[in-house]
């Protein structure tokens, strides 16, 4: 019924793998933020935006602007983008933010939603939206031949890569010290506070640390995808359904979710391509009309 080479559905598998390991990354500090703040962030994808930016600027603006002296590498890049990113998330929620913790929901929303409108928008302006890329570190580079296809080394780093982020940030907010007083600050912030932990503080670093996770998506994702203004918010919507479909809040739900939803993108582009942009969404429904909580969420 189907005539497909084992090398294209090889292909996608793994274009699907490596949409998913994103999807699972952007989701999963999506789920921290909502699952501590209660504030679905709007500027994920607009964050994830400015790390690819900044590690593009890095690399390529840089050099001309300055020297060949003050190039920075991918590796260099991978740690300090986040970073800043993550210190802008910090900034954000300590001038922002913490000014509507006591309001509905919405507030936030629209808030994190007009922030996004404006870094795309400067972004924009200054660099249009035809989209910038660049190659991969020349560690990465190349290639290994498995006889069925041809796996890219960049790539197979960045599935690696990501499975590990994802379970190092999974066992430290699900298994250690400081995973539990977060999931106690979400419960009572109040008892909690009455035992000498900092609680403001504890908010601003878990905003400043979802945000630095979508800033090492962006990083990751710049030699493989085009560089532009809205490629964060071409990706949010996806990103939203995945947490829905995993559970608001469940990092667990997010990772498992992310990833699967990614590979079964993959095998609809082979199988029935007309429904690949649709099959997301078409199983957050099926989620929602028969566990509104989501597959790894609680229900109340």
């Amino acid at each position: 019924m189907f005539d497909i080479s084992m090398q294209a559905l090889a292909a996608q598998l793994l274009v699907g793998l490596i949409n998913g390991c994103f999807y699972a990354m952007l989701s999963m500090g999506l789920a921290i933020i909502f699952g501590l703040l209660n504030i679905i962030n709007f500027a994920h994808g607009a964050q994830f935006m400015v790390a690819a930016f900044l590690a593009w600027i890095g690399f390529t603006q840089l050099p001309l602007l300055l020297g060949p002296t003050f190039q920075v590498n991918f590796w260099v890049a991978l740690l300090l983008a986040p970073v800043i990113v993550g210190g802008l998330g910090v900034l954000l929620e300590k001038t922002l933010l913490k000014r509507l913790y006591h309001l509905d929901h919405l507030y936030g929303l629209l808030l994190t939603f007009g922030v996004a409108l404006v870094l795309e928008g400067v972004f924009r302006h200054f660099y249009g939206i035809s989209g910038v890329s660049y190659d991969p570190p020349p560690l990465l580079q190349g290639g290994v031949d498995l006889g069925f296809m041809f796996l890219p080394i960049y790539r197979a780093f960045v599935v690696v890569a990501a499975i590990l982020i994802c379970l190092v940030t999974w066992y430290l907010f699900e298994k250690t010290k400081l995973g539990a007083l977060l999931r106690a600050g979400t419960e009572n912030p109040k008892l909690l506070q009455a035992f000498g932990v900092n609680i403001p503080l504890m908010i601003t670093l878990t905003y400043g640390f979802g945000v630095g996770l979508a800033g090492l998506a962006g990083v990751m994702a710049t030699p493989i995808m085009q560089v532009n203004p809205l490629m964060g918010a071409n990706l949010l919507n996806i990103v939203f359904a995945v947490v829905v479909i995993g559970g608001l809040g469940s990092i667990a739900g997010a990772v498992a979710s992310g990833l699967a939803l990614g590979i079964l993108e993959g095998l609809t582009k082979v199988f029935y391509p007309e429904a690949s942009t649709v099959v997301v969404f078409v199983i957050m429904a099926i989620v929602l009309l028969t566990r509104p909580a989501g597959l790894f969420g609680k229900e109340k």
